[in-house]
């Protein structure tokens, strides 16, 4: 008798489910698999999502693996006052002819400011408060700017100079674990050192302070810091300052 092949039977025939518009093969492997459902919107648990921010800003606290800190103005002492044991104001000129901005309060803070004239004795004044500690103590300091007729804030090279002296005075004295920040600062007053009068006198600050007539303000902030000598040894002290009017 001859061999008969298996006939295939479609699945239409004989599968219990022929009623509904599934066609698996020719021959039927079983029930086929209804197609998933969407999940109901009104049955998922909410998404939070993640914080989203601007361009090149990082979600971190800034610098603070650093012994020695350095940014500007009011946003910068606002961004590295919180984990500084002392933030330094880096104030070189009175402020020029409608650059007074508003006093902002400083009392949970203990700040101190710092010129030309002062810069040896805050990296002395600091290094005293470290014994004092005995651990490392964290300095922020801030180049406070000036203030466009705007209202917007400025780069002031005067103030810049001076947070870069204060810095290098500390790393002379050891306090040297500093931040690119202040690194570079101090680079740039160590480079530029013996061309500092000139650019004092001759910044943007400088010249509308002497353009109102105060001249002589100027030349006294260029006074040499004499904390080393005889000279200095009875001049005011470092004191804490209490409020502060930032440009900006």
């Amino acid at each position: 008798m001859p061999t008969r092949s298996p006939v295939s039977t479609p699945c239409s025939a004989l599968c219990p489910l022929r009623n509904r518009a599934v066609r698996r093969g020719p021959l039927c492997p079983g029930p086929a698999r209804p197609a998933p459902r969407a999940p109901d919107p009104r049955t998922l648990a909410p998404r939070t999502p993640a914080p989203r921010y601007p361009c090149g800003v990082i979600n971190a606290q800034p610098q603070q693996k650093y012994q020695v800190r350095f940014d500007v103005g009011l946003a910068g002492f606002e961004a590295l006052a919180g984990a500084a044991d002392v933030v330094v104001l880096a104030d070189a000129l009175p402020p020029a002819p409608g650059e007074a901005g508003p006093t902002v309060s400083l009392a949970a803070h203990q700040v101190i400011t710092a010129n030309l004239d002062t810069s040896s004795r805050v990296a002395e004044w600091v290094l005293a408060r470290q014994t004092e500690k005995g651990d490392r103590f964290a300095v922020a300091v801030i180049a406070v700017g000036g203030r466009r007729a705007d209202g917007g804030g400025r780069f002031a090279v005067e103030d810049f100079l001076v947070a870069g002296a204060v810095i290098d005075a500390l790393s002379a004295l050891g306090i040297d674990h500093c931040s690119p920040e202040a690194a570079a600062a101090s680079a740039a007053f160590s480079g530029l050192q013996r061309a500092v009068r000139h650019l004092v006198t001759a910044s943007e600050t400088g010249l509308a302070l002497a353009a109102d007539g105060r001249q002589a303000e100027v030349q006294a902030a260029l006074a040499p810091d004499l904390s080393t000598t005889d000279a200095g040894a009875g001049r005011p002290g470092i004191s804490r300052v209490r409020e502060f009017a930032f440009p900006v």
